[in-house]
């Protein structure tokens, strides 16, 4: 009898412990500390992980799904930065609606369980437009961004305070009771301080007590910045943090941008970050010593509207994120980091009761164990990139694949190896949709479409004239994209009337078009390596008056970068027309220009669709310059994320409904070199190792989000820049085409099977699970079964030199009919078909 008294005390004090560390609190916590091993909430370290969603770049109406799903997959806290010129476009106007309900994002978060780590900046960089400043910033007297300036400071000190105030009038923070418990101020400034000069130290000193005093009640970071002052926490940014150390030995070791994948850039290919390679360094991170990261993005999301920054950062910011643009669960890479975020909290006890003992086996082995009297947790590491290991450890044997890290909760058995995905993959697909009208079967007549257009050079009565070049941004504000410069010259007879010439433009950037009499000349275009343009264009000028009409645009202003807030766009010369009959060249760039800051057609409002005298009784125009196309359609039927495919346009933006789903630009086509088949997940990680869609357009398929879309009677608008054929745009969802599994016998088994009551979990063999992407989905057809030793990836599966006989009506037997499967990966399930031979099964299913 006291025994059993003693085994339901301990029990009990196993249940309460449990509910403190892992029980979803309505309330969540009074108190947030730390000390060198971890962030302590309520008393208790932490061990905790986290996933950056930017609520900007997603809509209100998805927020809640893209959260459980960060749940679902092992995230704690979610990170986001706070964006100021969405919320503040002019000075003392606010935005907190929409995208912009920051409020609204922070409670989501709270009501599905989960902390919030609030990145203020108020500098985000974030590839975003300007890194978050709002361009009114720009042109207060005086003012220096990120620096020992007292314009600067007060208004970065007004914004910052703005948004701790909102949240404790929310009471928000953790302090009250809320989700928050860390805020960050300034970002990533250890990057460029140099640049700053002796002005940098006080600035950061400031910057930190000026944080500090808004008293949140939770702690402050600093990311990569050395000489954070206490009590702020300096942090690590980068694709691998696990040798990082904080600069006191009094602050946790935390990670808050790891990431996950790279952003596109118009004009590059697609970057990709394999899964294995990223769950090495996270477990390498929590190996030594870490307690808190971040993936940077959990979810990208999409650039809506004009916020990219770059410039030519793409209007997807995918990021190769765990859940992708649209919302949907990347597999395996959402499954395999759930996993190993499952097996970290498996040591958790152990990470937080004690400091790792470290030990190098030889070069390339490291051994952490973290071992108390009660707990003993290990993390075997094997950072040779080419090479399997064995390793001995504790009396035990354990193979270790190279350029991976095994996690042992209890010191002795294999809970889980970075290199050894048990997780599914699913293959997604784009389908066409049939529409009302069905936009992409029309080809020479207007059904459907009309169209405005965009007259050509000076057309507002707010126009202006200048001798010299105007500097775009200085001049335009960022008001719009576009940036008339106008200028006429006269020939007589006898000049360079009906000759060819070369007009030369040089730009800061980002693109062009040149227009001689009304007519389209020619172009150019920066890159996101030099924004710059050069360009040479063969002209024919006329007797009498000739008009020069140069359009300059930009795509997303620089975000990055010492003194980034200065660079300048636009066309600041020299534009010269070169090659005369003489042999003279005239030089136009001092002469009086005429200027127009953005479209006739934005000033009308166009782009909703409702403005302005469309034209649809002619035939449609196609391939023509400055255009407005608009037509109507009804929404994809069904819940699947939507895309329109812009395949057949230039350049331009969209707006569905009067919201702008961003730029499109389907015609810049990424380089033919840099791609490869396959990316050998091993060795370190950088932003161009694994690239897709090389020789192909950068991107092609844009979000439009289900929220924006009405059953019918939809309205889409395009400004189309440089010409293209609205005829051939299509729609499509993105649905999950097939879902895939392969396991070897030397895999661990699954973590679920995992029991600490027994060791009947931890011997138990590697299992292939499938399970339908979908409820009320089941497994419908399998398309490939095979044991023995198949290879390839997920839709591209192939019979190795050894096959089973059987595997194929195994599995169809386990699996068809059912919304989920468990097969054991063994030849006492298949048969032995190769002896001697490690072997795998690979499976490929369809749900329906």
């Amino acid at each position: 009898m006291v025994a059993a008294m003693s085994v339901k005390k301990v029990d009990q004090f196993i249940f309460l412990w449990f509910l403190a560390i892992y029980a979803p609190a309505a309330t969540f916590c009074a108190n947030v500390t730390y000390d060198h091993r971890a962030l302590i909430i309520d008393g208790n370290r932490r061990v905790l992980i986290s996933g950056s969603i930017h609520y900007p770049r997603s809509t209100p109406e998805m927020w809640p799904d893209l959260i459980q799903r960060s749940k679902d997959g092992g995230v704690d806290v979610i990170e986001t930065y706070v964006f100021w010129n969405l919320h503040e476009p002019i000075r003392g106007q606010y935005n907190f609606e929409g995208r912009g309900d920051l409020v609204k994002f922070v409670k989501e978060v709270a009501a599905a369980g989960l902390y919030v780590h609030l990145r203020i900046g108020p500098y985000v960089c974030a590839e975003w437009n300007y890194g978050g400043f709002p361009i009114w910033l720009h042109f207060i007297p005086g003012i220096k961004f990120r620096t020992d300036n007292e314009p600067f400071k007060a208004e970065m000190k007004r914004f910052t305070a703005k948004i701790v105030n909102m949240m404790k009038q929310e009471s928000l923070y953790a302090s009250q009771g809320g989700p928050i418990i860390l805020s960050q101020i300034e970002n990533e400034y250890g990057d460029v301080d140099w640049a700053y000069g002796p002005a940098a130290k006080p600035y950061i000193k400031w910057a930190a007590s000026m944080a500090t005093s808004l008293d949140t009640g939770v702690p402050w970071v600093m990311c990569m910045q050395a000489d954070a002052p206490n009590p702020i926490i300096d942090t690590c940014n980068g694709f691998y943090c696990d040798q990082f150390t904080p600069n006191s030995n009094a602050k946790p070791k935390i990670w808050t941008e790891g990431y996950n994948g790279w952003f596109l850039y118009y004009g590059g290919a697609v970057p990709y970050r394999p899964v294995e390679d990223l769950a090495f360094a996270v477990a390498r991170f929590y190996q030594l010593g870490g307690t808190f990261m971040n993936y940077y993005m959990y979810h990208g999301g999409t650039n809506f509207g004009r916020t990219t920054g770059g410039p030519f950062v793409a209007t997807s910011y995918d990021y190769d994120a765990p859940l992708d643009e649209y919302g949907i669960i990347r597999q395996p890479k959402w499954g395999h980091l759930k996993d190993l975020h499952d097996s970290i909290k498996l040591c958790e006890e152990a990470l937080i009761a004690t400091d790792p003992a470290v030990t190098s086996l030889d070069p390339n082995i490291e051994v952490a164990v973290y071992k108390t009297d009660n707990v003993c947790a290990a993390f075997l590491a094997n950072i040779n990139t080419t090479i399997d290991v064995t390793v001995n450890f504790s009396g035990n044997s354990y193979r270790l694949p190279a350029w991976s890290v095994s996690i042992l909760p209890d010191c002795k058995n294999v809970v889980f190896n970075t290199a050894k995905i048990n997780s599914a993959s699913t293959v997604s697909i784009f389908r066409a949709e049939s529409l009302k009208q069905d936009v992409g079967s029309l080809e020479n007549d207007s059904l459907g479409w009309s169209w405005i257009s965009e007259p050509i050079g000076i057309s507002k009565n707010d126009s202006f004239s200048k001798f010299g070049l105007l500097e775009q941004i200085n001049t335009t504000a960022d008001r719009s994209d576009y940036f008339w410069y106008s200028l006429s010259i006269d020939l007589e007879d006898g000049d360079d009337a009906g000759s060819q010439t070369v007009l030369h433009i040089e730009s800061l950037g980002h693109a062009l078009y040149a227009f001689i009499n009304g007519k389209l000349a020619g172009g150019g275009t920066g890159n996101s390596t030099n924004a710059t343009v050069n360009v040479d264009i063969p002209v024919t000028l006329v007797t009498g008056k000739n008009t020069i009409d140069l359009l300059s645009l930009t795509v997303g202003l620089q975000n990055f970068g010492a003194f980034f807030d200065t660079w300048g766009a636009g066309i600041t010369g020299p534009v010269t027309l070169k090659g005369l009959k003489n042999g003279s060249t005239i030089d136009l760039s001092s002469q009086q220009w005429t200027y127009q800051v953005g479209l006739l057609g934005e000033d009308l409002g166009l782009s909703s669709g409702n403005a302005g005298q469309w034209n649809s009784q002619s035939t449609l125009p196609k391939n023509q310059s400055l255009t407005w196309y608009k037509t109507n359609f009804v929404a994809p039927s069904g819940n699947d994320p939507v895309a329109i495919d812009f395949t057949g346009m230039g350049k331009g933006e969209a707006w569905v409904n009067g919201q702008s789903i961003g730029r499109y630009w389907p015609t810049y086509v990424s380089p033919n070199s840099g791609c490869t088949n396959s990316c050998d997940y091993r060795g370190y990680y950088y932003q161009s190792k694994c690239l897709r869609n090389c020789g192909k357009p950068s991107q092609t398929l844009y979000h439009v989000p289900r929220s924006w879309l009405k059953s019918d009677n939809n309205t889409l608008v395009l400004f189309e820049e440089s010409g293209g054929d609205p005829a051939k745009i299509s729609f499509a969802t993105k649905q999950i085409g097939s879902v895939c599994s392969y396991i070897s016998e030397s895999h661990p088994p699954p973590i679920d099977l995992w029991n600490s009551d027994t060791e009947s979990g931890r011997k138990a063999g590697p299992v292939l699970s499938l399970d339908c992407p979908y409820p009320n989905q089941v497994i419908s057809s399998i398309k490939f079964a095979s044991f023995g030793t198949p290879y390839g990836t997920c839709g591209n599966f192939n019979h190795g030199s050894c096959s089973s006989n059987s595997a194929l009506y195994i599995v169809q037997k386990a699996c068809i009919g059912s919304s989920s499967c468990n097969i054991n990966v063994s030849v006492n399930t298949f048969g032995d078909p190769c002896k001697g031979v490690t072997k795998s099964l690979a499976v490929e299913a369809s749900c329906m």
